[in-house]
């Protein structure tokens, strides 16, 4: 058993935060001005992806850039500073190509309409239900002979969406634990992060390393 991605929906039908992990075709990079900014580096179009570009969310707590007007310390060029050194931000990984992904992947859709797919299911599925069965029950999880979809829906309306192995038992306790745990901490606390802004995603590289081990450290990630 194991797990393939992640998705965060916000409450506008929106993807703002996409990982993958035992993927065997990954989606094609979107197309220009499909796909808000920190959403996914790696799923970001060709023309965006800028080779060493820093971004302003390294830190988790930073509030100050250069152009706050303060200085606050002069270090020699790519040097990190003191809190980052014992935990360095992750590597930018190269833009995704069919031939990179394997057989099948020229076949692909692009990010964003998968995105807009999963999206689809997942409020169908959900309307059906509270249509047929009232409004007391709530849809968690379906399952296809090839994977199992697992849904966790915030008061907020953040909807965080699970692609596993069909074997799985559920993982919403997983999809809790990340909102509860890296999602509240790097993101809704992170005075970077412009929540519900219709312009960007909420990707930053805290985030993504702490739901990775979250993730990596699940019995059933093989």
């Amino acid at each position: 058993m194991t797990i393939y991605s992640l998705y965060v929906f916000d409450r506008h039908c929106t993807c703002v935060y996409y990982q993958d992990w035992h993927r065997t075709t990954r989606p094609r990079p979107a197309a220009d001005g499909a796909l808000l900014p920190a959403v996914s580096r790696s799923l970001l179009p060709a023309s965006a992806v800028v080779s060493g570009a820093s971004t302003p969310f390294s830190s988790p707590r930073n509030t100050l850039t250069s152009a706050s007007g303060i200085v606050v310390a002069l270090s020699e060029p790519g040097a990190l500073p003191p809190w980052a050194q014992d935990h360095p931000p992750a590597p930018a990984p190269p833009p995704s190509t069919p031939a990179a992904q394997g057989p099948g992947a020229g076949n692909a859709l692009p990010f964003d309409e998968e995105a807009k797919l999963v999206y689809g299911v997942v409020l169908s599925l959900r309307n059906m239900i509270k249509r047929l069965s009232g409004r007391d029950e709530q849809f968690t999880s379906y399952r296809t002979s090839a994977y199992k979809l697992h849904l966790f829906e915030t008061l907020s309306g953040y909807k965080f969406v699970m692609l596993s192995d069909p074997a799985a038992d559920s993982l919403r306790f997983v999809l809790r634990s990340i909102y509860t745990g890296p999602f509240v901490e790097y993101v809704v606390r992170n005075p970077l992060v412009r929540m519900d802004s219709r312009e960007r995603g909420i990707d930053n590289e805290y985030f993504r390393a702490s739901i990775d081990r979250m993730i990596r450290g699940l019995s059933m990630f093989s």
